[in-house]
């Protein structure tokens, strides 16, 4: 058998020869990996992002509509202790009698001009323009007469009732109201006053989900500006009285001839009315 031996310059040109095919390889696979062509002919699947859940907006608390209700405070023990609606007339005279014992139902007026007219009035404030108006004496307790006169001078609509023998009767009354002004005795009901013969407290903003209304109570701090079920009104009115309650249910600018803007009397008052 032959022995074949290759000479010195075959081997040079066999080693130059495989690095050239070695340096070929390395520059197709630059040029033309295998990754590419195997991604040329077999095109990746478009992946869409996973929709995002647009964040829905706050809800906006609906405003407190009792924010915006006055509550004066008609008695001497109110100013002292440095209530807010209290004032310096619940410890004064007027015309012989003194303000803290007969001025609830100015209080009552003087609530409602305040929350509904756009305009400021304190207790005292009324008290001289009912006197100015309606024919009221001046020195005791305002009738029922009095107050729808005053009322309608300062543009507001309101007729006097007595209490209807149904409770549904009332409460669709109540509920086609802006306020009422009602009177109300322990001798009816103690459900929620005690030892009262006779008092004027004013109520506003029925809730029908709940039936309870807003109250304001000038003579007894622990009920101004208190939810009350409507159900211990209508039992608490006073039926000895010639009315039980005055139903206010409307208000019109055009028609107020007083238009008064300030707080008359040294009084104590929350700071959205300073």
């Amino acid at each position: 058998m032959k022995n074949h031996q290759y000479s010195k310059k075959q081997m040079i040109i066999i080693a130059m020869l495989s690095i050239a095919m070695l340096a070929l390889a390395v520059l197709l696979n630059q040029f033309f990996p295998v990754n590419s062509r195997e991604a040329s002919t077999e095109p990746k699947p478009t992946i869409s992002p996973a929709p995002t859940a647009t964040p829905a907006p706050a809800a906006t608390p609906a405003p407190d509509p009792t924010e915006t209700v006055a509550a004066f405070l008609q008695g001497p023990k109110s100013w002292k202790k440095g209530l807010e609606w209290a004032g310096e007339w619940g410890d004064e005279y007027y015309d012989g009698g003194k303000f803290g014992s007969f001025g609830c139902g100015l209080c009552c007026m003087a609530n409602i001009y305040t929350t509904f007219s756009g305009g400021k009035c304190s207790p005292i404030d009324m008290y001289g323009y009912a006197k100015k108006v309606s024919g009221y004496g001046g020195g005791g307790a305002i009738d029922w007469g009095y107050m729808k006169a005053t009322l309608k001078k300062t543009g507001f609509t309101s007729d006097v009732w007595r209490k209807p023998s149904s409770y549904m009767e009332f409460q669709k009354q109540v509920q086609n109201s802006i306020a009422c002004i009602v009177v109300v005795s322990s001798y009816n009901s103690d459900c929620y006053w005690k030892d009262t013969a006779g008092h004027y407290v004013t109520i506003f903003h029925y809730d029908a989900k709940t039936d309870r209304i807003f109250l304001t109570d000038s003579g007894n701090p622990s009920h101004n500006r208190q939810w009350v079920a409507l159900k211990k009104i209508y039992k608490s009115l006073k039926t000895s009285n010639r009315w039980q309650y005055l139903a206010v249910t409307s208000f019109d600018a055009a028609g107020d001839q007083w238009k008064h803007k300030r707080f008359g009397g040294n009084c104590i008052l929350p700071k959205r009315w300073q």
